[in-house]
């Protein structure tokens, strides 16, 4: 009980920074929400690698160097240098930080192409000083509490942002406790499944929890297949399985982006 109310302090402070800087910042949620996100995930994305690489250099004998497809084989987002969140957060005063975080999402599609052209890549929208406090805010959260923190603090936001987009944000989420139970009453314990209004994902990350929660691997139980009418929740989909760490390992999604 602790630890989820500890949970959630530290997602309702995180975002009241955040919403803040959105609102000083004079931009509009639907501008603001995938740069934040991008942010997310590349802070979840650093901290499993920095864990990855420890755990590999402890191992190592020094008989040969410790390479991408070493991380990949633990299922951890390769990242090289440029786009580690301590390299941006010592950027020097007065270097462009929308650019370098561009930068970084670009070098990360090009190490692990399952992400390519899915990154958000429009920093250069955001002024330094808002970046500067983004980047210091999501670095703040604490590596040593239990449970899937960084997924619960991204599903946490894309609610959040959602609600700040009224309608149109329902395009993209459904309510958690509503994708729940569905997920409870289709049992998806093994084989196929197919939201064909998959929005960002919810119905595989949820799906992915119920496998688990019953003791076995996502993987090699369940596929899951989505359509998506829209470019951006596609990759916002894409986005959300990967912070959870169930894109490309254990949740791997086929999509059609459709129009209607």
């Amino acid at each position: 009980m602790h630890i989820a109310s500890n949970n959630n302090e530290i997602e309702k402070r995180l975002w009241e920074a955040a919403d803040e800087l959105r609102a000083n910042s004079k931009l509009k949620s639907s501008e603001y929400s995938t740069p934040v996100l991008g942010l997310i995930f590349l802070r979840y994305a650093d901290h499993k690698f920095t864990i990855a690489r420890q755990e590999l250099e402890g191992k190592n004998t020094g008989r040969r160097t410790i390479g991408k497809a070493d991380y990949q084989a633990r299922g951890v987002l390769y990242l090289p240098d440029a786009a580690r969140f301590s390299t941006l957060l010592s950027l020097p005063e007065g270097e462009d930080i929308g650019k370098a975080i561009n930068d970084a999402m670009r070098a990360i599609e090009s190490d692990n192409e399952e992400l390519k052209g899915i990154l958000p890549k429009t920093y250069n929208h955001l002024e330094n000083d808002t970046l500067f406090t983004l980047l210091k805010t999501f670095n703040s959260i604490a590596m040593d509490i239990e449970g899937d923190v960084f997924g619960k603090i991204y599903e946490y936001f894309l609610g959040k942002f959602a609600m700040s987009e009224g309608q149109k944000g329902g395009e993209f989420f459904t309510p958690t406790s509503v994708v729940k139970l569905i997920v409870e009453v289709i049992e998806p314990f093994y084989g196929r499944i197919f939201d064909p209004a998959c929005g960002s994902g919810g119905m595989f990350v949820q799906s992915a929890r119920f496998v688990e929660n019953h003791r076995k691997n996502p993987n090699s139980e369940i596929m899951a297949y989505g359509e998506e009418k829209t470019g951006e929740t596609v990759r916002l989909c894409k986005m959300n399985l990967a912070v959870h760490q169930q894109f490309p390992f254990y949740l791997p999604p086929h999509f059609l982006n459709r129009s209607y």
